[in-house]
């Protein structure tokens, strides 16, 4: 059993925040294990000390369904704290707002995945940080895909975007307080910065080991096994097959109304994708693509988490698809994530090259030694913001 960052701060309030204007970045599912939300355990030990709140995408909670549907800035209908959203009209936070406090407590739940923006959030909160002169503290919480692997491509710099602003591979293996480390020790952030770690967390556990409730930390990963499948089934959303969305079961079902699943399921080898299972299926879509109408696709079965590599596993099942229906497999087309020009799903994969050998028909596993390096050169970096065996 591990104990988060917040549950920590507060076990032990530093001395020195006595007093101290605070601001606090979270959403719906910064709570302890007992579900006490962040705001109101910081102002047990701080009273009167919050001054306002952020908000990541998806709004405070967690309420917006999909990408660029944005928050409105707010007052908590709870503590009466003014929400600023930093998934409005702008991204990055104004300089005013961070006139308002002395201190930035940060807590947030990642999920392990390169294309997760709260990430994002958190890097312009920092560089903004930086340039007021303002201490951030960042209260830990799990990787709920563990923190002994790392997968994919390392992102190009011609894909920069919202949803990849720096060099890492789709699955990072980091916590959260280790990429805000990586992100000034690395990146270039000089920022005054503070980790709250967690304790007891090994880089061995998934989020089923740890023995902390899960909270969805937006409205579509509602599950751990959500976060288990995301670095990979997040590719379709740079295309025409449904990713779940519109279903009770958005990462895991994926399909469309032209797939066949026995044509489909044979043109896949899975001698080369470990731990998982693919479970055919019908799906209706209420909301997202293909609303109203049948999809024919697979359920996606994590058997083995250890041994799963998702982002392996998406990846060949688009180039099936892309192989086997090229009359109807369609790119989306921008914009996606405030970006009007580049394809989305260069800017998900991180490496136009990459989609177009993929769609040549280069083996997956010749993909995956090209990118070796990178991402064997990303591993060692990483271990210089470990803070966990």
């Amino acid at each position: 059993m591990i104990s988060v960052g917040i549950e920590n701060f507060v076990a032990e309030p530093p001395a020195a925040l006595k007093g101290a204007k605070l601001a606090l970045l979270c959403n719906q599912a910064s709570t302890n294990r007992r579900f006490h939300h962040s705001r109101d355990l910081i102002e047990g030990v701080f009273p009167g000390g919050l001054t306002c709140l952020f908000s990541p995408q998806h709004g405070f909670f967690s309420e917006k369904q999909d990408n660029m549907v944005e928050s409105d800035h707010m007052r908590d209908p709870f503590s009466g704290l003014p929400i600023f959203s930093l998934y409005a009209e702008k991204r990055r936070p104004d300089p005013e707002m961070f006139e308002l406090f002395d201190v930035l407590i940060v807590d947030l739940s990642d999920v392990g995945t390169r294309v997760y923006t709260f990430l994002y959030t958190l890097a312009y909160c920092l560089e903004a940080a930086a340039a007021a002169g303002k201490k951030v503290i960042v209260l830990d919480r799990p990787n709920p895909l563990g923190g002994l692997i790392t997968e994919g491509n390392i992102l190009r710099p011609s894909c920069f975007s919202f949803v990849g602003l720096y060099p890492l591979p789709m699955r990072h293996g980091l916590t959260i307080g280790e990429l805000a480390l990586l992100l000034k020790n690395h990146f270039g952030i000089d920022v005054d910065l503070e980790v709250v770690p967690l304790v007891g967390w090994k880089r061995r556990m998934l989020f089923a080991d740890t023995g902390f409730p899960w909270v969805f930390p937006s409205p579509n990963m509602v599950t751990p096994v959500t976060a288990l499948v995301y670095p990979g089934q997040v590719i379709w959303e740079g295309t025409n097959i449904s990713e779940g969305r519109g279903t009770t079961m958005p990462f895991e079902l994926f399909g469309a109304p032209f797939l066949h699943c026995r044509q489909l399921r044979e043109a896949v080898d899975m001698t080369n994708l470990p731990g998982c299972a693919l479970r055919p299926l019908v799906f209706e879509p209420t909301a997202g693509k293909w609303a109203g109408r049948l999809c024919n696709g697979f359920q996606l079965h994590v058997e083995e988490p250890l041994h799963f590599m998702p982002y392996r596993t998406t990846l060949t099942l688009l180039q099936a698809v892309l192989s086997l229906y090229p009359d109807d497999f369609a790119y989306k087309s921008p914009p996606y994530e405030y970006e009007y020009e580049r394809l989305p799903l260069d800017l998900i994969i991180g490496d136009g090259d990459l989609r177009r050998r993929l769609a040549a028909g280069e083996p997956i596993m010749e993909l995956e030694r090209s990118w070796q390096q990178g991402l064997e050169e990303f591993t060692e970096m990483r271990r210089s913001v470990f803070l966990y065996d």
